[in-house]
């Protein structure tokens, strides 16, 4: 994958010597002074704006509820590797809260020393000049390497040859299904396994969910996407890339896309959702609710599902997303770590925090209990992980993960998903033709390049 796209130069105004200032610059000068505004409440509190502790490493992150607990483990765990060192947590609202405060922060130099970023939203921060690079050789130093990833996880931490995030996990789209209707459907191998070969075409795909049907004497595959922001692109994109194709993204000019590949991608969720063996019309709790009730016998769903999924039935199967278009692709995101912007850090603490965050990633085995692939690749190679059900039965997703598009409007809980997600509903719930679906996600696309970007 390219790198991510990079600011533009500063123009000067006719007859005036001094370059006038960029968007990059601009928007980091009003982010600073909101920060500033903040700075007597909610960001007073937080990240480098409290008192500095040299032996704390200060991390702000999104995870609550049993994520969050979790991920207080995996620090009790990973202790022993970064001895001497407390992990202090500020839990922040998921979304764009978190996204805004996080720049606002980062623009005024008073954030955390590490933060918790979707890689989808990396286009968004790092060429604004709103975090810190990495330094790769000390990350090595404590034993964590770029040759421990995946390359289509890594690729997507480089900015101008630069790492400016670690990633934690990768959180695919993917299958679950329940065995014992699977089984009498036909779809499992000997080995348990989801039979990805009775996916592997879009007529198979529905032929399978109407065994599925047979089988639960119910409902094949259920997928709750209605009024949703994101469930539409999540599944409309991965099969997207499964063509072989993507969205060439130019900042200030017109998308690239083949309409064609994209109106059969929508043409084939058409007929999924709207095929009388499998339910359509679901929001997304209700799809959660049939599979979980039995109703159904396979859902597409993201991997962080698994905890509910798993309680309602001990036995779950789950496989990465099947290839139905050709190209193996899945559609996921990952969680990261990056370093805020710091105008002048302190080598020593910045030294703490890569071994704070190298600690955290070698004890990634614990954070695999959510579902989450742990990024760290050398946890995802032991028995013990091999042993866990049924994490070790997807975890081939993450050499296939296709992300967002690499521009600042992309990503997690971006306005960009709903738009896409708003379009598809459009086809699958109202009657839109796939053709005339395609063309209106491409002027969207085009209606979001046309705006300035911040870099």
């Amino acid at each position: 994958m390219a790198d991510l796209p990079g600011p533009r130069a500063a123009s000067a105004r006719p007859g005036d010597h001094r370059a006038a200032p960029s968007r990059r610059g601009v928007l980091r000068a009003s982010l600073a002074s909101a920060a500033a505004l903040l700075g007597g409440g909610a960001l007073a509190g937080c990240g480098a704006a409290a008192a500095a502790d040299p032996d704390t490493v200060r991390m702000w992150d999104l995870f609550s509820g049993a994520d969050g607990a979790l991920l207080d483990e995996l620090i009790g765990i990973a202790a022993p590797d970064m001895p001497g060192t407390d992990v202090d947590r500020t839990v922040l609202e998921w979304g764009t809260p978190y996204y805004t405060k996080l720049a606002m922060a980062s623009a005024g130099g008073r954030g955390p020393d590490v933060a918790v970023c979707h890689m989808s939203r990396l286009a968004g921060y790092a060429p604004l000049g709103l975090l810190d690079p990495w330094d790769t050789s000390l990350l090595a130093e404590f034993g964590v390497r770029e040759a421990d990833f995946a390359d289509a996880v890594w690729q997507r931490t480089r900015y101008r040859d630069q790492a400016y995030a670690v990633p934690l996990d990768t959180h695919p789209f993917i299958v679950f299904f329940h065995p014992e209707p699977a089984r009498k459907a036909g779809l499992l191998t000997r080995d348990g396994d989801l039979d990805l070969d009775a996916f592997s075409s879009p007529a198979r795909f529905l032929e399978a969910g109407r065994e599925l049907a047979r089988a639960t004497g119910k409902q094949g595959i259920a997928f709750g996407y209605v009024n949703d922001t994101a469930q539409c692109w999540r599944l409309f994109y991965g099969l997207y890339r499964q063509t072989g194709n993507d969205f060439d993204l130019p900042v200030g000019g017109t998308v690239t896309a083949d309409t064609d590949a994209m109106a059969e991608v929508i043409s084939f969720m058409t007929k999924l959702v709207g095929d009388r063996a499998n339910p359509h019309r679901l929001d997304y709790p209700a799809a959660l609710a049939g599979f979980t009730n039995g109703q159904t016998g396979m859902i597409l769903s993201g991997e962080w599902e698994l905890g509910t999924f798993r309680a309602a039935d001990p036995d779950l199967g789950a496989a990465s997303f099947p290839t139905v278009f050709g190209t193996p692709a899945v559609y996921a995101d990952a969680h990261s770590f990056v370093l805020p912007r710091r105008p002048d850090p302190d080598e020593a603490h910045r030294r703490r925090t890569h071994q704070a965050v190298a600690a955290i990633l070698k004890a990634g085995q614990t954070w695999a209990k959510a579902g989450h692939i742990p990024a760290y690749q050398p946890v995802t190679r032991t028995r013990e992980y091999a042993r866990l059900e049924p994490q070790a039965r997807y975890v081939t997703a993450a050499d296939h993960v296709v992300l967002d598009p690499p521009v600042w409007f992309a990503g997690a809980g971006s306005d960009f998903q709903n738009a896409m997600s708003q379009v598809l509903q459009q086809a699958l719930l109202d009657g839109l033709a796939p053709d005339r679906a395609a063309r209106a996600m491409v002027d969207r696309i085009n209606t979001a390049l046309s705006q300035p970007s911040p870099a």
